[in-house]
């Protein structure tokens, strides 16, 4: 019996098969035997593989699909890589996994990565298969490709290895994950970042390294993998779950977040992976095309980027159909009545996938990247027009019902459904006071004694930096006024979430708040109304020149973002080294950058996939950037890489998204009804679900206990199991767990502000209701409380 009906899926783009599968199939089973893959033994007698377990899997198959244009040589060595990463996988299963054998697990993890050497390192003599797969794999690939890519491919390479550890660690407790920790735990686990460098190769496509590490090309990357995984979850549910007893599976994942039966909760995965799909497709068809403008790109590179995105558009689809035909997973409804494609040898061939696989009228046919000469430069997009607005959908929409417990059937929601709820929002709608449930909070709240004084300054710092007084192209007058300010009360956030500061780190603290919280209720006010992002844009990058690396000089400042900025870098980056201002202005950067995003969403009326909007809620509130300057205060003594590992990265995020969650559930009225805005996590479960906000507020409140939860079990299991996997001496223990303090302050602090501040009362709302009469839909957000933490963390 299988556990579940596989749902339609959205699968807009036919697969196609490469016409060398013939000699892939001979080529990798050949390879596989010569690595010792067909004969490794199990712990327990019998082999994890052999020649017809190879055959049954058909991973030649997969890669015919999955690239279906490249020469036969490319596809021998792409079809052995991906042999090797599912030996890997299986192989790991059976002699760790299975057994909970942490310690062997982490030695062999850390003895297979010597086998990635750098040029002029010699690699150790092979021990088992996997060790002489990745061996010969890497003297095979590397050599043809650019040392920026090598460094992607090894980082994703690490990923999908190391973090196989924390798998192993949850089944070892028995610990299923959150929502929010799973996707971007499987995104570095699963391997699918991996693949997306193996595109590059595939299609001779190597991305820039210009563009590499922006947000357009992160983002088809990270939504690229989270379709990957999740489709994979859904097709292996079977296997993972119910006979191999895992628990990384996002299926599983949904069922005990929402307490749902099984049928429900994969419904619900195929919504996510159907957002991701979507996401992916307005970054290609809005934001790549900006980038590409914006660093005048020249024609090879243009080139380049429109293959990959090809190639990642040809590897979901050919995914989708060996899903739907190979023994590892579960598809007996899928591929019942499926012919053997492999024997068609088509290189052009569109047969529809054997799943239920069903494509969207409302989609972007061939995707306008249907080859490289297509692709005529930036111009070839028209903008956010190419989304004018809501799509009518056939049905009403469903989801959750009155809880996050109780969920109504949703079989059959497809990319159309979906798309229309994006872009549905109704500005300015009457949705009232929004109750609160009980928010748990194990941590106390302790005051600074220097409040007084620091709300003196604060004032008087506001007042000197232009932030009361009118600005160009609002009417009305400005952003703010004294009264207003002052109900705001930023210095006691401030003395909340930094209680042991000095009365200057106070005052610095204070004026971080009031200038984030300014900016990003600027950016809307003045730029989103008339939509115009491109003065929105000027205005962005003129404030990287408030931001001096070196002694350049300063313009005059002509709004108070830019004044404010040029008096706090002074103050607080000032001091730093050329290195550390160099990290500081980056984070800075991505925060100002992120009401860009907002801009775009807003004039495209289209509500964020929930994933996106998480990632990017951490950038709008600041909380990235305070976590930056967090690290540069004690570099000297932390090393970088121990913030990159998963536990602090774990712990900061989840942190992260308490705090930004407790900002959305205070500010949904006044951002909803008094600004017409949907930057709102109780929005986009709304809208995502197709629920009311009383059941969006619930779930958004079960996020926020999950995401506690996980923090305090970080902080009490795996914080002291990193101090000793690392062998770390005191300083540093002391460092990472002042911390983890740190943090605990950072999220009472925030939500007892919240509780007391009077920005988001309905009293104060009405007293300003003019904001959206004047006719500015689009009026301020505000970070509520953004980078408070920073200078006096860096004065420390």
């Amino acid at each position: 019996m299988q556990a579940f009906t596989l749902p339609d899926f959205y699968m807009p783009y036919p697969a196609r098969l490469n016409p060398h599968l013939e000699r892939a199939r001979e080529h990798s089973t050949d390879w596989a035997r010569r690595m010792g893959m067909l004969d490794a033994p199990r712990p327990g007698g019998g082999v994890v593989w052999d020649d017809d377990a190879l055959a049954r899997m058909d991973y030649a198959l997969m890669c015919a699909y999955i690239h279906p244009d490249c020469d036969g040589p490319t596809l021998d060595l792409v079809t052995d890589w991906y042999v090797w990463v599912f030996f890997f996988d299986d192989h790991f299963l059976e002699h760790f996994k299975y057994s909970r054998d942490l310690a062997g697990a982490k030695a062999y993890l850390d003895r297979l990565e010597l086998f990635m050497t750098a040029d002029g390192e010699t690699p150790p003599e092979p021990g088992n298969p996997a060790e002489a797969g990745l061996a010969d794999l890497w003297e095979r690939t590397v050599p043809a490709m650019s040392e920026g890519w090598r460094r992607r491919f090894v980082t994703s390479t690490h990923n999908l290895m190391v973090e196989s550890m924390w798998e192993l660690d949850n089944i070892d407790r028995g610990r299923i994950a959150n929502p929010i920790e799973y996707v971007q735990m499987r995104r570095r686990v699963g391997g699918a970042p991996w693949s997306a460098n193996l595109v590059e190769y595939a299609a001779g496509a190597e991305i820039p390294d210009a563009f590499a590490e922006t947000r357009p090309m992160r983002v088809l990357s990270d939504t690229f993998s989270d379709a990957v995984h999740l489709r994979n979850d859904l097709f292996s549910y079977q296997r993972e779950v119910r006979e191999e007893g895992e628990n990384s599976n996002a299926v599983l994942v949904f069922e005990r977040f929402f307490d749902c039966p099984t049928q429900e909760a994969a419904e619900l995965v195929n919504d996510l992976l159907t957002s991701r799909l979507q996401q992916f497709e307005n970054t290609a068809l809005i934001e790549v095309p900006a980038l590409l403008a914006e660093h005048s790109a020249s024609p090879s590179e243009v080139a380049a980027v429109a293959a990959y995105v090809k190639g990642l558009q040809d590897w979901q689809s050919g995914g989708h159909e060996w899903h739907a035909r190979s023994s590892r997973y579960m598809n007996d409804v899928t591929a019942t009545d499926a012919t053997d494609a492999s024997d068609q040898g088509a290189a052009t061939g569109s047969g529809a996938a054997s799943g239920p696989a069903v494509s969207d009228p409302g989609a972007v046919s061939g995707f306008a990247f249907s080859g490289p000469a297509a692709f005529s430069g930036p111009a070839a997009f028209s903008g956010p027009a190419a989304f004018s607005g809501p799509v009518t959908a056939p049905g009403g929409p469903t989801g959750l019902g009155t809880s996050a417990a109780r969920l109504v059937p949703s079989a059959g929601r497809l990319g159309l459904r979906t798309r229309a709820r994006q872009h549905s929002f109704t500005p300015f709608r009457p949705v009232g006071h929004l109750p609160l449930p009980a928010l748990r909070m194990p941590y106390p709240v302790r005051t600074s004694p220097h409040l007084d004084a620091a709300r003196r300054h604060a004032v008087g710092w506001a007042r000197e930096m232009g932030m009361f007084g009118s600005v160009p192209g609002v009417e009305g007058g400005g952003v703010w006024d004294e009264r207003r300010f002052r109900g705001f009360d930023f210095p006691h956030c401030a003395a909340m979430i930094h209680a042991d500061s000095t009365p200057g780190q106070l005052d610095l603290s204070s004026d971080w708040l009031a200038w984030g919280t300014y900016g990003d209720d600027y950016f809307p006010l003045v730029f989103g109304a008339t939509r115009d992002l491109a003065a929105a844009k000027l205005c962005d990058e003129r404030l990287r020149l408030f931001m001096p690396l070196d002694d350049e000089p300063v313009p005059e400042p002509a709004n108070p973002v830019e004044a404010g900025l040029a008096d706090l870098w002074r103050r607080t980056a000032g001091p730093m080294t050329a290195d550390h201002r160099r990290r500081f202005r980056r984070a800075v950067e991505d925060m100002t950058s992120s009401w860009l995003w907002e801009l775009v969403n807003q004039a495209q009326n289209r509500v964020p996939d929930p994933v996106d909007y998480i990632e990017m809620r951490r950038r709008t509130f600041g909380s990235d950037m305070t976590m930056s300057l967090a690290r540069l205060a004690h570099s000297d003594v932390v090393p970088e890489e121990l913030y990159r590992t998963r536990t602090i990265r774990e712990l900061d995020t989840a942190a992260q998204d308490y705090a930004c969650f407790t900002n959305d559930l205070f500010s949904y009225q006044k951002e909803v009804e008094f600004e017409g805005e949907f930057h709102n996590i109780v929005v986009v479960v709304e809208h995502f679900l197709g629920v009311d906000r009383l059941t969006a507020r619930d779930v958004v409140a079960d996020l926020m206990e999950a995401r506690m939860r996980q923090f305090e079990h970080i902080v009490a299991e795996e914080l002291p199991a990193m101090f000793d996997d690392f062998g770390l001496d005191e300083p540093v223990r002391r460092v990472l767990t002042r911390h983890a303090d740190d943090l605990k302050e950072w999220m009472s602090g925030i939500l007892e502000w919240h509780r007391r501040c009077a920005r988001y009362t309905e009293a104060e709302l009405l007293r300003h209701r003019f904001t959206a009469v004047a006719g500015f839909p689009f009026a301020p957000t505000g970070l509520g409380t953004s980078a408070a933490r920073l200078a006096a963390i860096a004065a420390r």
